[in-house]
């Protein structure tokens, strides 16, 4: 929010320098982040001059220059090629001398420098209006009037404002101060801590006269509630052309770009006093009367700014008998505004529903003036008073007459906040005992008023303004940021209290696996749970019936929740790759959101994304890409870290895997791991193998919150016996065929099924792979014999050549 000093001035009158204001604002709660200087004329006509034209004659090598000689006050008249036909012998004029920086429109600058035109030296410049920056006319030289003294600078000749401008960060819950006045209002507080007194100057009003009721425009407000307060005037017989420059240079102060005298006294109303207004063109509301209320849903309306929107049932709109002419608080429509032709208008000032507002802004994708102050409450008592200083200015402004009574529609008068406050509690949170009168010192300030004083605390009465402050420990922290953060003392002494918690915290938790993976060689990466709804159409793994989508999505690509770690994390390989950086290894702390017919949910995730290299190459070791058993090394730490080394291991129907495997806990996955199909890699333009893994965090988090004792049993007396086979099968075999057989065909004796090779490649049949499959044999009470071992592996070999049409290579 910009804040000119000068305008601020106007209601406070304060002589100290702008940095200590600034510092004083910022400890009121209202921080300045930056202060810029404006000039109503850029440059400030630093170096133009009053000078004389003593003599114009032709220009011996142009037709259409003049050789001109200028008197500027110096002991020599300066020579200077002039291209302007109205330039003559007698006129004052302004001239810029060398050295001087004049300015485009468009804020670029120039250096006016001694040169050559035609053949004739020429020291200067004599200017135009534009060229100044006075006006839009070039037509020919400005003419100056005969009484100014040569040599004269013209900044002292036309008023040129000089102006400070603070840029406040504004916080949301600070409504009171979205205006000079109410940045005033707390000024006046803190300086009065400082024991500087000053008077709040309010605009007056008192000379606010109806001239004639010969126009009267009808209101009715149908929704109440969408609307609790209304008022409008009528005022006639009004010009409509520029603002005077005066008012013209306080709204380029802070960023607004004049348009119309009766435009811009609204909005300098606006800025002045936090209250938006909206005149209406007479002419344009049929029926002479007005309606505030919501419309049928679907129905048309186009804006000021020419675009047609559907309307919501719930929008709040300013109707005639016909038609609507404005989102009320928000936006006006295209018919309705005022016009170069506009002689009378409805001038109107209301209090509308915050969330109303907010909900019709947000929904038409609009953000105005208005609508930032109406969405976080204005000050319903203010509401009148603002119309009639609006109405008087626009009569300043633009001529006119007040014709009609004001219409005041307020059916249900908002009440002031009451709260009770007690001394022990303000000594309890500021940590240091404030005198009584200090307090009551800083309420008054405040504008809160003291209903009733007993010994031990104040029954207070709050302004409806300060939407903010309703709660007890609202208004104590009003008094601490007026007394001053700074002011409160502090100990050596530092009080501490500890918490006990478990150290199965999910926090904790993280930390000690995040820690591990850092030492490995990941980085931490954290993405938007937002994200594209395309990404469900590279995996049947993705529900669409369990899409969460955003009501008011920024854009299309930030418009569902996740429903997979694995996007979010393919985009920071593709960012990483298109950036050269091609060996990868991160990992992230996240969440999932489902929507399901009886709820919503979210679940915890940890994922792990792998691509490239191990590690860089060096000369000690050559460089070892990252495979199905480097990822899967990682995640079984990571349970052995958790203390969850048993775990059964069977392929996953993931879909997202080209090859991969589930670890299970109980029947219940705890990660699913494997290689990137690589059509979903190649939607990312990834061209490397991409390895993911992707860890039930909630699961795991149950799991070891049952705190189960700690089993010990004897190491097993027989050994494991381990054969291998490789086998030849079509490549619409899965690894999953695989292990089920096995798993059917020797239910006790196989303790594991491992496939620790894939090979696709020239020496095989075409639509043939190899699978590469280990299996541990164990009996737990008795060595087993060569006669045992072949004969499961041979009931093996039989039901993968029966079943499969596998062969053994």
């Amino acid at each position: 929010m910009k804040i000119s000093y000068n305008w601020l001035k106007q209601f406070l009158k304060i002589e100290w320098d702008s940095h200590k204001t600034a510092e004083l604002l910022t400890d009121l709660g209202l921080e300045v982040e930056g202060i810029s200087a404006f000039q109503s004329v850029k440059g400030g006509l630093k170096g133009i001059v009053v000078g004389e034209v003593l003599s114009c004659t032709k220009h011996p090598n142009a037709d259409k220059l003049q050789l001109t000689t200028v008197d500027i006050g110096q002991e020599q008249p300066l020579q200077i090629v002039c291209g302007a036909p109205n330039v003559a012998a007698g006129q004052k004029v302004p001239v810029a001398t060398i050295g001087t920086t004049l300015y485009t429109k468009e804020g670029e600058s120039w250096k006016i420098k001694k040169g050559k035109i035609r053949g004739e030296e020429s020291h200067g410049m004599i200017c135009a209006e534009d060229e100044l920056g006075l006006g839009e006319g070039h037509d020919g030289i400005m003419v100056l009037p005969d009484t100014l003294e040569v040599g004269t600078p013209c900044s002292e000749v036309f008023e040129i404002e000089n102006d400070e401008v603070f840029e406040i960060g504004l916080t949301p819950n600070r409504a009171d101060a979205m205006s000079h006045f109410g940045v005033a209002r707390d000024l006046k507080a803190g300086l009065k801590q400082r024991s500087i007194h000053k008077e709040l100057i309010t605009p007056p009003v008192t000379h606010f006269n109806v001239v004639n009721r010969s126009l009267k425009v009808d209101v009715e407000v149908v929704d109440s509630l969408l609307a609790p307060r209304y008022c409008g005037i009528t005022i006639s017989n009004l010009v409509v052309k520029p603002s005077p420059e005066w008012l013209k240079n306080r709204l380029k102060a802070i960023g607004l770009t004049p348009k119309n005298n009766v435009v811009d006294a609204t909005n300098y109303v606006l800025h002045e006093l936090g209250q938006p207004l909206h005149a209406f063109d007479i002419s344009k509301i049929l029926g002479n009367k007005i309606f505030v209320k919501t419309l049928p849903e679907g129905t048309k309306f186009t804006t000021l700014d020419g675009v047609e929107r559907t309307l919501n049932k719930e929008d709040l709109m300013i109707c005639d008998t016909e038609k609507p002419l404005c989102i009320a608080g928000v936006f006006g429509g295209e018919n309705s505004g005022v016009t170069e032709t506009t002689s009378s208008i409805f001038l109107e000032s209301a209090f509308f529903n915050p969330i109303s507002v907010r909900k019709s802004a947000k929904r038409h994708g609009l953000n105005t003036d208005a609508s930032f102050r109406f969405e976080r409450g204005i000050d319903i008592d203010n509401v009148e008073y603002a119309l009639k200083r609006a109405a008087l200015l626009i009569i300043e402004v633009a001529g006119g007459e007040i014709t009609s009574d004001i219409v005041d529609i307020y059916p249900k008068k908002k009440d002031d906040y009451h709260v009770f406050l007690t001394f022990d509690k303000i000594n309890k949170l500021v940590g240091q005992n404030l005198s009584k009168d200090t307090i009551k010192s800083i309420l008054a300030s405040l504008d809160i008023k003291v209903k009733n004083v007993t010994e031990s605390g104040l029954g207070l009465s709050i302004p409806f303004y300060r939407i903010d402050v309703q709660r007890e420990v609202d208004v104590i922290e009003e008094i601490l940021r007026v007394y001053g953060y700074n002011n409160i003392e502090y100990t050596e002494k530092l009080n501490a209290s500890i918490a006990p918690s478990s150290k199965f915290e999910d926090y904790k938790i993280q930390n000690i696996i995040g820690n591990q993976l850092a030492s490995n060689g990941f980085n931490e990466i954290l993405s938007n749970s937002l994200t594209s709804p395309e990404y469900s159409k590279l995996s049947s793994d993705i529900k669409e019936e369990q899409t969460i989508t955003m009501l008011n999505p920024l854009s299309l690509d930030l418009s569902v929740m996740r429903q997979s770690m694995l996007f979010s994390g393919l985009e920071a390989i593709e960012h990483n790759a298109n950036r050269k950086m091609h060996n990868l290894k991160f990992f992230e702390f996240g969440k999932t959101y489902h929507q399901y017919p009886d709820k919503r949910e979210e679940k915890k995730h940890l994922s792990l994304i792998i691509t490239g290299n191990r590690a860089e190459d060096s000369w000690v070791s050559p460089a070892q890409k990252s495979d199905f058993f480097f990822i899967k090394s990682i995640v079984t730490n990571i349970l052995e870290r958790l203390g969850l080394p048993e775990f059964e291991s069977e392929p996953t129907t993931k879909t997202i895997f080209s090859e991969g495997i589930s670890l299970k806990i109980d029947n219940k996955e705890v990660v699913s791991l494997g290689v990137i199909d690589k059509s979903i890699a190649i939607a990312f333009d990834i061209k490397e193998e991409v390895l993911f893994a992707d860890f039930n965090w909630d699961y795991i988090l149950e799991i070891l919150s049952q705190s189960k004792p700690i089993k010990f049993k004897a190491i097993t007396k027989y050994p494991g016996v381990k054969r291998d086979y490789a086998l030849l099968v079509d490549n619409s075999i899965s690894f999953k065929q695989i292990y089920d057989i096995a798993r059917d065909t020797e239910k006790k004796l196989l303790k594991n099924v491992n496939l620790f090779d894939v090979y696709k490649g020239k020496s095989l049949p075409e639509g043939k792979k190899s699978y590469a499959v280990s299996y541990t044999l164990r009996n737990e009470k008795a060595t087993l014999t060569d006669k045992q071992v072949d004969g499961i592996m041979n009931k093996l070999r039989k039901r993968y050549q029966e079943e499969l049409g596998a062969e053994l290579r």
